[in-house]
């Protein structure tokens, strides 16, 4: 077994799971770094990998929020004790409502996504676009709301713009936590409401993305690589426990600022790696 490769697996599952749920882009991070420790000679499985190893995050989402997901099984019918706005078919509907946007456009063209804008050129760009956006948004819509998930209600007018703006995720780079955020703010949730929201929107989508990738290559992997994929998934399982509750009692108080800048300097030191050919 090639030590090395499964020592830059991990480094990628490291990447993954602090950047996964901050507003940075997780997927334009993976793709840099990925490029910089030339992860592997094979672009179709380096972009599989991508993706999969974001399940490892997401698997945190399962087991923090698991109080939350087990509540919406127990109470998923409306019942005498539990109106419809309060039971988990109506939280799952809207949930699978905001994913109908970028499920429309990643199935079909997942395969020229991937080709065309999995570069780092392309996620340069997206980082630097997207910070300047997070800043402009925050200054004119965030509000001064701290109020969670559990004390909102999520409207089908809310869960349509949220699932809008999340199709600009599919752009590397661009990242989806600020993507949902941002349309969290347009729609007048909190930021910690939108923040979490963004959470489980993450579970069908990446659960989607990740199927989508497995079964396409499922038969072409090797042991060396299967083996990376579970390293890269545990290991990014394990820092975004650690990362979720650290994100959004930062939100709480400060403002989102500071990843918008750091998108910024991020995407010229990307470029200039480019410019240096280092990819």
């Amino acid at each position: 077994m090639d030590f090395l490769f499964m020592l830059k697996a991990a480094i990628l599952g490291i990447i993954e799971g602090l950047t996964e749920f901050l507003p940075v882009s997780s997927t334009g991070h993976l793709i840099i770094f990925g490029n910089l420790l030339r992860f592997s000679n094979n672009t179709d499985f380096a972009n599989m990998f991508t993706m999969v190893i974001q399940l490892g995050a997401i698997l945190a989402v399962l087991v923090l929020y698991r109080k939350k997901i087990i509540d919406t099984v127990i109470h998923l019918f409306p019942s005498k004790n539990v109106p419809y706005p309060k039971s988990g078919i109506y939280f799952w509907g809207m949930v699978a409502i905001s994913c109908v946007p970028a499920a429309a456009i990643g199935i079909p063209f997942d395969d020229l996504i991937e080709a065309k804008l999995f570069n780092p050129l392309v996620v340069a760009c997206a980082l630097f676009i997207g910070g300047l956006w997070m800043m402009y948004a925050e200054s004119k819509l965030r509000g001064n709301q701290t109020t969670s998930l559990s004390d909102t209600l999520i409207t089908p007018k809310i869960a349509i713009i949220v699932g809008l703006f999340q199709v600009l995720s599919m752009v590397p780079g661009m990242s989806r936590s600020a993507s949902t955020i941002i349309g969290g703010w347009v729609a007048g949730l909190s930021t910690v409401a939108a923040a979490e929201y963004s959470f489980f929107l993450a579970i069908p989508v990446m659960f989607g993305q990740a199927l989508l990738n497995v079964l396409k290559a499922q038969n072409t992997l090797t042991n060396t690589e299967w083996t990376a994929l579970a390293v890269g998934f545990i290991v990014s399982f394990i820092v975004a426990l650690l990362v979720i509750d650290g994100f959004l009692t930062y939100l709480k108080k400060k403002p989102m600022k500071v990843f918008a800048i750091y998108r910024i300097i991020f995407a010229f030191v990307v470029l200039g790696c480019g410019i240096l050919g280092l990819f």
